[in-house]
């Protein structure tokens, strides 16, 4: 393919450094627009930027958004939908996608309208009543805050006790803390199985095949314990279309046809013995889960892209096998504390023990100064370190030794993604028949 010109946006925070990157480094003309002050000079350094991305629009040939936000507001679904009636090649989604992650609610009558069974699930905008529904029907749920709010994914809690007690403890706690910013909650049924995602990339009009399967490690620590994060890394294949799929995804493929929707979607389920619950939608890119994706993708990342933007249902190409990422974070994260960044994180030197051996690194918050790596931003996570092999501890294995030859005062990390597979996950799945044929 020719050389393209490529538009990156980050109209909230900035996330998409390391897909420029990749692009940029095929030899394709990038632009990368970061809307955030506190966290403009991510990716300073490794791609070039603009101040005024709509001053971009006539050079780019394709466009790519990264999240639903617009400065804390709901809203690039609205702008990628504008663009794309003006003419324009556009990576995003619609108001309707993106409400898919907005609002709840929203989302699960989507799916109950395709004939995909939902978990009992309710919306509030107070906590009393709230906490009234638990007492009146007791039981184990999970706390989803919703709204702008509900990326502070450490608010997400999963209830314990039989009769709810904890989760009226927790809503009371939230109550003091975050009555103020958190717009409303959803109180969903607890049910125990296997948590999974399948992802698929949407060209306007269908599912481009393969799609992927993942597993999320949203816990801080080692044995998924600790605060959640967005993320503390991921494990994946790529596959066809197989029944997980179908019975999620794939019964909204005429539906995202219609919206007219383009780029990542993926929705994160509990699955037993009886069936696939689906739980919340990622109408976007997930990160670290494009990080992984580009490391699997063995078609151009531009290439592939362009003709996605362009609704061209593109040849994918992809590591047969399995992959494995490692996020790499420092203080604070996931807590916000200017101080404790500015004493411990702030422009922090990423070293290699080998700098000829950077293979599967990737940027998160990270700039490069001179030749020189370093911490960029505000939130602590610095780097994504990936692996791939023909079985999860081959990958496992390969992204562990990259992680090991990466030096970063105080930085931290989980030791053990990939085991969930592993240790139980992937028998129950195979013997439940999700990852075979419809």
């Amino acid at each position: 393919m020719d050389s393209k010109n490529f538009l990156f946006c980050s109209l909230d925070e900035p996330l998409l450094g390391d897909l420029a990157w990749q692009v940029h480094r095929e030899g394709h003309g990038v632009n990368y627009y970061v809307e955030s002050d506190t966290e403009g000079d991510v990716a300073d350094g490794f791609v070039p930027k603009t101040d005024d991305w709509r001053a971009e629009l006539d050079w780019a040939d394709v466009i790519i958004f990264d999240d639903i936000w617009v400065d804390g507001e709901l809203g690039t679904g609205e702008i990628a939908e504008e663009l794309r009636a003006d003419g324009h090649a556009v990576v995003g989604g619609t108001p309707a996608t993106d409400r898919l992650e907005d609002d709840r609610g929203y989302a699960m009558e989507v799916l109950e309208d395709h004939g995909v069974e939902t978990l009992p699930h309710r919306e509030f905008t107070d906590f009393e009543s709230g906490i009234d529904h638990v007492r009146e029907n007791p039981g184990p749920y999970v706390v989803k805050p919703l709204g702008e709010v509900q990326n502070v994914k450490r608010l997400l809690y999963v209830g314990r006790e039989r009769d709810g007690g904890d989760v009226i403890d927790v809503l009371r706690a939230y109550q003091k803390s975050w009555g103020e910013r958190m717009k409303g909650f959803q109180l969903q049924r607890r049910v125990e199985g296997v948590e999974v995602a399948v992802c698929g990339f949407f060209d306007g009009n269908q599912f481009v095949e393969p799609v992927n399967v993942n597993f999320e490690h949203k816990k801080l620590f080692p044995g998924n314990i600790g605060p959640s994060t967005g993320e503390m890394g991921t494990s994946m294949f790529w596959t066809q279309r197989n029944r997980l799929f179908e019975e999620t995804l794939g019964r909204l493929e005429g539906w995202l046809a219609d919206e007219g929707y383009v780029g990542s979607i993926d929705v994160n389920c509990i699955v037993d013995d009886r069936g696939v619950y689906p739980l919340e939608f990622t109408p976007r890119f997930g990160y670290p889960t494009i990080v992984l994706q580009e490391e699997g993708m063995e078609s151009p990342t531009g290439e592939f892209f362009a003709a996605l933007a362009r609704g061209e249902n593109p040849d994918l190409s992809v590591h047969r096998g399995y992959q494995v990422a490692v996020r790499v974070c420092v203080p604070p994260f996931p807590f916000d504390d200017e101080k404790t960044f500015d004493e411990n994180s702030r422009n922090a030197a990423v070293v290699f023990e080998n700098p000829e051996e950077t293979a599967g690194v990737h940027i998160e918050d990270t700039k490069n100064v001179e030749g020189q790596w370093r911490v960029a931003g505000t939130s602590g996570i610095v780097l994504v370190v990936t692996g791939k092999g023909q079985t999860v501890r081959e990958a496992q294995s390969q992204a562990y030794r990259r992680v090991e030859n990466v030096v970063i005062p105080n930085c931290y990390y989980r030791d053990d993604i990939g085991d969930r597979w592993v240790e139980a996950d992937g028998d129950k799945l195979q013997a439940w028949g999700y990852l075979g044929g419809a």
